[in-house]
């Protein structure tokens, strides 16, 4: 759940830029492709739901994710080499961090519309995606960037987070 001290840690990494929890969540990620071969079966990549490319204090997302390859040290897992992400974000969009439903649908759609598959557009077709984020709140950003995928021609795209926002509803 993103309460308590994982929510106090992953805020520390996302608006304070405290990398070192980029490398504790990495490993994380990595122990948990580790302890789940069956859900990691066919899966044909592994990428992180992008931050903006100018995004301040950090990119956590793909420190998270460039901290994961280092943790993969026989590199069993399809993870991108650090620099090297698959999936990219060039254009800033709205944030939906303490926004409505509505609005966190919309910030969703247009996060979803600026985002670039960098590998050749070969490679997406028919594949099989596991798509990382940090935090789960509504699931509109990982639906949506999943749609987005699938359009782009991968068969089955799915969502791994590392905390889901409790449920208020």
């Amino acid at each position: 759940m993103y309460s308590g001290a994982l929510r106090d840690k992953i805020h520390k990494l996302k608006y304070e830029g405290k990398a070192g929890w980029a490398m504790i969540f990495g490993r994380l990620l990595v122990g948990w492709m580790e302890s789940h071969p069956d859900a990691m079966d066919g899966v044909d990549y592994v990428v992180g739901n992008p931050a903006h490319t100018g995004r301040q204090p950090i990119q956590h997302i793909e420190a998270i994710m460039d901290a994961a390859y280092t943790e993969d040290i026989t590199h069993t897992f399809p993870l991108s080499p650090p620099g090297a992400h698959r999936l990219v974000k060039m254009t800033e969009t709205p944030r939906s961090a303490t926004k409505n439903l509505d609005d966190k649908r919309t910030a969703a759609t247009a996060h979803a519309a600026a985002l670039t598959w960098t590998g050749d557009t070969g490679d997406i077709k028919g594949s099989t995606i596991l798509l990382v984020d940090d935090v789960f709140t509504s699931g509109s950003q990982l639906q949506r960037v999943a749609l987005r995928l699938r359009a782009s021609g991968a068969a089955d795209v799915r969502g791994l987070v590392l905390a889901r926002v409790p449920w208020s509803g």
